[in-house]
């Protein structure tokens, strides 16, 4: 895997959200921040690098890239895109975002053609931003975050709407996602402690396998993969304190033993945790 940069994200000086334009560059090697950063594409003719996943772009789409996604502007013409970054708390901040998560990270690319709507719509939104941004207005930071959550308000309805879709065809009452919206709340919660299926069974009133059988099903992964990606964040999290070891980050953050902490790092991030936090500094 290539090496990846990190990227110092300079933002306004009154702001935790920053909005460019002009001087995006025409092309940025592999880094990654703790910001969110949605672009809307200007002019046909973009190429951005998600992950592994090359994303070519015409005007009206939209590219989302999430905390501590590794990215790459491969090609863009000249004033060819418009994006905002906004710091990773907004989202975690809110644990209805967080327990869809696992379907929000996943949606990177939205294509004007497949979806004129929802691209409109953030677009719209992106430009209120930037309109709020450069004013003088004593509350625009307020105004701005209130943009951004419409943005994610309207993209977690989209993504739901595909998962739903997909997983709970049969499921006529929607009693399936009241259960895993309750359990993903519970496992965030408590994932730094010495969490078990059994006891979010347990705790919904469920058999353990049933609600096994359940979580797959709506959530796409096992409750062992979801638990460790929720305390992997975590960790990512705390290694920006140098004052703490690896190895407290990872107790901090719920695994049990060091082996498994190491393995279940490299194989979500791609990457060891020391590396990973020599990248962050």
């Amino acid at each position: 895997m290539e090496r990846a940069v990190k990227e110092r994200i300079h933002f306004h000086p009154l702001s935790t959200i920053s909005v460019t334009g002009s001087e995006i560059p025409e092309s940025f090697p592999l880094h990654w921040h703790n910001a969110a950063e949605f672009t809307l594409i200007l002019k046909d003719g973009c190429q951005y690098r998600v992950s592994d996943t090359l994303y070519e772009l015409n005007a009206g789409d939209v590219l989302l890239v999430w905390p501590q996604q590794i990215h790459e502007t491969v090609k863009i013409p000249r004033g060819g895109a418009l994006f905002i970054q906004f710091p990773s708390v907004i989202i975690e901040n809110n644990l209805d975002l967080v327990s869809i998560s696992r379907f929000l990270y996943e949606c990177r690319a939205i294509y004007a053609k497949d979806h004129p709507e929802l691209t409109d719509f953030i677009k719209a939104k992106i430009w209120d931003i930037k309109k709020i941004y450069d004013s003088s207005d004593a509350l625009s930071e307020t105004r701005c975050k209130l943009c951004i959550y419409d943005i994610l308000l309207k993209v977690g309805e989209h993504v739901m709407s595909l998962a739903k879709k997909d997983s709970a065809a049969g499921d006529r009452s929607g009693s399936g996602w009241n259960y895993i919206h309750t359990a993903c709340s519970y496992i965030i919660e408590n994932s730094s402690e010495d969490l078990k299926q059994a006891e979010v069974a347990k705790h919904l009133g469920l058999s353990n396998f049933y609600f096994s059988k359940l979580f797959k099903q709506y959530m796409h992964i096992s409750f062992p993969t979801y638990l460790a990606r929720i305390r992997v964040k975590k960790v990512a999290s705390l290694l920006l304190d140098e004052r703490l070891s690896i190895t407290e980050c990872a107790f901090l953050s719920g695994f049990q033993s060091t082996t498994t902490f190491n393995k279940v790092f490299r194989d979500i991030t791609g990457y060891s945790p020391r590396d990973y936090r020599k990248l962050y500094r």
